[in-house]
Order: structure tokens, then sequence, then C-alpha cells
């Protein structure tokens, strides 16, 4: 009869374990659900935050989903062969070349002779989301410096890692002169994650060279599958867990020299000049202070130490606001803003000879 009671008493501790368990996951489950709660906890260098939110856009068929398919080292590339795909209601619509390229002109590996080509990496600013194929900073560079071939290899997402991958993978390919990074605040603390707008690669520091993780990227379809038996309450703790603000500037940044400093020295050995563009975004545009911002100085003081180009459209971007332009600040930037970005890096192609870039006759 001990015995019996016992037992008894484990599967009652066993159940209340189970019931307490099955209490704590459905709230997890509610709270990840609700977008007041998660804006308030949100942290961008969290792969938990961003991997629950990915879960809910799946759910939604996020129109992202039709731009971008798996790649097993990048993570993700824009989607070959589209053709003016609508997109956001009609705000934008999107083409796309054999390659993955923005637009509709297809690009041989051989440079057309006589042409100036310039290859330019970024994240959604340079992609042009919001905009149209024709919209785009790098298309109006293109129209406005006609002796120059601007090859757009912006992808809506990406971190300094994806685009030296890129660079590596393809980019040499080409054959640039010129290759310009456009580089807005936020792209360096996705050097740190493993997972954004799908499952990414990571580069780690092992001792002061680059390693590679991560790879070959899960599917999208196995982190489905892994989902779905995983506790909630496991990525809830994960997203109130935040690191000191010190210790992630100090880590973002030493990862990032690295990468970025691999990147300049990787288009430098193909004989092509390396210039780093510091691309301003919300409240950037409208400090009119004079003053450059902490990532501004940062990506300043890394140029001089891996001797690289590099400059920042911030102030030309606040200038136009001081003269009473109105522009985007919120979200990304609109026709207009593309159009001011082109001209800012034009002027700088033109002002320090880059390549003997003139001013079009």
């Amino acid at each position: 009869m001990e015995m019996l009671t016992k037992k008894k008493k484990i599967l009652m501790v066993f159940l209340y374990c189970i019931l307490v368990f099955m209490f704590f996951e459905s709230m997890s489950r509610s709270l990840l659900s609700l977008r007041p709660f998660m804006k308030k906890i949100r942290t961008y260098d969290n792969d938990s935050y961003w991997k629950n939110r990915w879960l809910k856009k799946s759910r939604e068929k996020d129109v992202r989903f039709f731009m971008h398919i798996y790649d097993p080292i990048r993570g993700w590339a824009v989607k070959p062969n589209m053709r003016d795909v609508v997109i956001y209601d009609g705000i934008m619509t999107v083409s796309s070349n054999s390659k993955g390229i923005r637009g509709k002109v297809e690009y041989p590996y051989k440079k057309s002779e006589g042409k100036i080509r310039i290859l330019i990496f970024g994240d959604s600013f340079t992609f042009g989301e919001g905009v149209n194929d024709t919209e785009t900073y790098a298309y109006y560079l293109q129209e406005m410096l006609p002796d120059t071939e601007v090859i757009n290899l912006g992808v809506m997402g990406y971190g300094h890692d994806q685009m030296l991958l890129y660079l590596k993978e393809e980019g040499v390919k080409y054959k640039p002169d010129i290759v310009i990074l456009g580089s807005i605040c936020i792209d360096d603390i996705r050097n740190l994650l493993s997972f954004r707008d799908y499952a990414k690669p990571r580069f780690v520091l092992v001792g002061n060279k680059l390693k590679l993780t991560n790879v070959p990227v899960p599917t999208p379809q196995s982190i489905l599958r892994n989902e779905l038996f995983k506790p909630k309450i496991l990525t809830l703790l994960s997203l109130l867990k935040r690191r000191q603000r010190a210790t992630l500037i100090a880590e973002k940044r030493k990862i990032t020299e690295a990468i970025l400093a691999e990147i300049a020295k990787t288009i430098n050995s193909i004989g092509a000049i390396p210039i780093f563009v510091y691309l301003p975004s919300g409240g950037e545009i409208e400090d009119l202070t004079g003053e450059r911002n902490p990532d501004e100085d940062f990506l300043f003081e890394l140029c001089k130490r891996i001797k690289a180009r590099c400059f920042s459209l911030c102030q030309y971007f606040q200038d136009n606001v001081r003269k009473g332009n109105a522009l985007q600040v919120r979200g990304h930037w609109d026709a207009k803003e593309h159009r001011l970005a082109a001209e800012g890096i034009k002027e700088y192609l033109i002002d320090n000879k880059i390549k003997n870039i003139q001013t079009p006759r």
C-alpha cells in the first residue's frame, strides 16, 4: 500500500509539472504572437526575435517569400527571371535577370569595351525596396554616368558577411573597375546573427582570422520542421535575456572590422577600387547638428586602417533638408532620395577622379 502511495505521488508531481509547463508554454506562445508585446522586447541582435518574426511572416505569405530563393551559402538570394512583379499593392514592380540581379539587363562576366564597370553591394536600400526597377540609386547612377556600367547586387536583409560571400562567389567574376558597398547603420548588427530574413551564415573570429559557420545554411523547410517541436518558452527566455550595450557594440565592431577588411582585400586583389559609402536612414536624414554619428565615425576610422576609400551621404542629404526639400525619414527611401544618393555618389567619383570618371558632356 505504501508503495502505491509513493507511485501515486510521483505521478501527481509529474502531471503537475506537465500542467505547469503547458501553462507557461501556452502563455509564451500567446505573448510571442502579440505585436505590442513584441515591439516592447524586440532586439535586433537576437536570432530568436528574427526567427519568431519569420515564422509569423511565413504564415502570412510575406512578399519576400516571392522575391527570394534559398541559397546554401548566403542563406537567400534574389529570385532570378522575375518580370514586372507587382509588390506591396502596386507600390513597386520588381524584375531580375537570369542571375538574380535587379532589373532586366543581362550582364556578361566580360566587361563591355570602353565602359567602366561599377558593382554595388548592399541591403534593401541598395536593392531598392519600395521603388521600381528604374528608380534605384544604381539605375540613376548608370543614367548620370553613361560611360559606366552599373550593376546592382543589393539584396534585402543582407549583412556585410553575406555581401562578402556574394562578392567572392559572383562579384569577382564581373571583373569590375570599382566596387561600392552601400552600408546603413544596422548592417553591422546583422553580422552577429545566424538568422535574419531566413537562416544565414555567420563569421566568427578564430584568433584574428574569419571562420565561416552555419553553412550549408539550413533550409526554410528544415527550420519550420524543427520549430514545430521547439518549446516557445525557450524563445521567450532568449528574447528577455539581453547583451549589455557596451559588450554588443564591441562585439559587432570587432567582427565588422574583420569582414570589411576582407572585402577591401578581395576587391584590391582583382585590381578594382573599394569604396565604402555610408547611407543615411531614418532620423539621420534630418539631423542638422552637423556632427558625424558614431557609426559614421567607426566606418571612417576603419577605412583609414584598412586603406579603403570611404565617404558618407549624410551631409549631402542633410544639406538638401536645409534647403527646404522634404525627404522620406520613415522606412526606405523613395525615388527622390535614390536620385539624391546617385547624385552624391556621382559627385564623389568625379571630384576624386576615380578611374578618370568625368562629368558627362
